[in-house]
């Protein structure tokens, strides 16, 4: 289970006690969201390079670290906003010593700049909108929380770094977020599944931006055009005045 917050109607998050319930909940088995490795194995395994120091983000029950872990990846630390999330992943992978695992916001990462050569969310960003009324305009609290989550990556990440998104999100919902030229990345996404599709987005710290991505990234950060004034009601017809007239 991925999802770590979800905003309530006035924009915050639920608290930390909602999830330890949810997981205490949730029981022992791995769950997933957006489905396991082996629905993306392909796509991600083409980012990571032997000896990569992959940061994992809202790791949640998933078994995804584990995965990546059995295939070789063996230097792994997955962080989630839930003490009870923590507490049983890292019992359950008490016999992967390269797993570490750690109570953490990804809002505020307590990791040094340029720690990480990949950092990978599998649908954790997704509930920072998942409540949104309208994907074309994402309020700014909502917007607000995912401009921090991405700085935050943008700063951990080394130079040459990758990140990796996994997501529900379309493209022409998400890539506005992703192509702001402060966190200095580049950007490409790849669709996949067959008959509902999810994407993979990749940006590679301090490679530069596409034009058309800078553009798209601009346009978020242009304040909303000001609502057009009312206009007048028409004025009525000359037939339903003298209807009016005959009534009174």
């Amino acid at each position: 289970m991925d999802r770590r917050r979800l905003p309530d109607a006035n924009g915050r998050y639920r608290e930390r006690g909602f999830w330890d319930a949810r997981y205490r909940e949730a029981g022992a088995e791995p769950q997933e969201w957006l489905g396991g490795l082996s629905r993306f194995r392909r796509q991600l395994e083409a980012e990571l390079r032997p000896g990569d120091r992959i940061l994992v983000l809202g790791c949640g029950n998933s078994a995804l670290s584990h995965d990546l872990y059995e295939l070789g990846y063996t230097d792994i630390t997955s962080i989630d906003f839930s003490p009870v999330c923590i507490e049983a992943m890292r019992a359950r992978y008490a016999h992967c010593p390269g797993l570490r695992w750690a109570v953490m916001d990804i809002r505020a990462l307590r990791f040094p700049d340029a720690s990480f050569d990949v950092v990978l969310e599998k649908g954790t960003l997704d509930v920072l909108t998942v409540e949104e009324r309208d994907p074309w305009h994402v309020s700014p609290p909502a917007a607000a929380a995912l401009h921090q989550v991405l700085a935050e990556v943008s700063r951990v990440l080394r130079p040459g770094g990758r990140f990796v998104s996994i997501t529900f999100a379309q493209p022409h919902f998400r890539k506005p977020h992703y192509a702001q030229e402060a966190f200095g990345w580049s950007l490409r996404h790849a669709a996949y599944g067959d008959a509902f599709h999810y994407f993979l987005y990749v940006m590679c710290k301090g490679q530069r931006l596409a034009s058309p991505d800078v553009a798209l990234g601009r346009k978020l950060r242009q304040p909303p055009a000001p609502a057009a004034p009312a206009l007048p009601p028409p004025p009525a017809p000359a037939d339903e005045d003298y209807l009016r007239a005959i009534e009174l």
